[in-house]
């Protein structure tokens, strides 16, 4: 199944910044056929079927992305993640979770956008146990893993609380999807109005998301773009999930359209 260069080129950045058995298991991920066809698909009935923007191969790559970007600056700065808190895994078993977490949480919506986060458990239960029997031996670690790894998709909508900075990171990882490029498919096959058109449109006017070490926080969050209309994926997007998740104390939030003073939000 051949990929885009985009694709790709995302997977190329995941993995420079992974080593030992999430490097590994990334790589087992952008090999596996199954995936890549629930990835693909999804994106047909997302885009094609529904009209709605990006929830396929490429989202779900740059939503693993951010969540390992932020993953990295929390361990740079000492944070200790909840599996290793709680003496029941180790920083690298956080990282995997997280990494399949974001690289699995859409598939749900190969049946449909609503509840796709219940689809995604249900169809994401065989791949997580089929990934972590390969690469772990013991029982009890794979079944945090697997309870780790539902919870981040479960929870990624905001529609639901989670309670470990694991999780956490794949619901923000997933909001700081909203450059422009996600909604260009959608918008250049479906002209008439929609319901809802507000969120490609405010995608569209998204220019850059950076991820950055903060000065005041381990976390800086910076949004540019080109129309005030952006605001709307800050405000009833991106801020809505910073605010349920449990890493929101180590984030700062910038926003504002390009040439002029940055909003600050946290």
């Amino acid at each position: 199944m051949k990929k885009t260069s985009v694709q790709s080129h995302f997977e190329d950045k995941i993995l420079r910044r992974l080593e030992g058995k999430p490097l590994k298991i990334a790589k087992y991920i952008f090999a596996d056929e199954e995936i890549q066809a629930l990835h693909d698909y999804a994106n047909v009935v997302s885009i094609k079927r529904l009209g709605f923007n990006d929830h396929g191969p490429v989202h779900m790559r740059k939503a693993a992305l951010n969540a390992i970007l932020m993953f990295n600056l929390l361990q740079k700065a000492g944070k200790k993640f909840n599996l290793e808190k709680e003496r029941v895994g180790t920083v690298e078993d956080s990282k995997v979770a997280v990494l399949i977490a974001g690289l699995l949480h859409d598939i749900g919506m190969t049946v449909s956008r609503d509840s796709h986060e219940f689809m995604s458990v249900n169809l994401t239960v065989p791949l997580i146990q089929r990934i972590l029997d390969k690469f772990y031996s013991g029982i009890r670690i794979k079944v945090v893993l697997k309870a780790m790894i539902l919870e981040g998709i479960f929870g990624h909508m905001a529609n639901h609380k989670v309670n470990t900075l694991e999780a956490g990171l794949v619901l923000i990882g997933d909001g700081c999807d909203m450059e422009q490029g996600r909604a260009r498919i959608s918008t250049i096959l479906i002209n008439e109005p929609q319901v809802g058109d507000i969120h490609k449109y405010s995608s569209t006017a998204i220019e850059k998301v950076h991820i950055t070490k903060g000065k005041r926080k381990p976390i800086k969050i910076e949004v540019t773009m080109n129309e005030s209309v952006g605001f709307f994926q800050i405000e009833e997007v991106l801020f809505p999930k910073i605010s349920s998740s449990p890493v929101k104390k180590y984030i700062e939030l910038l926003a504002g359209v390009k040439g002029k003073d940055l909003k600050k939000y946290l």
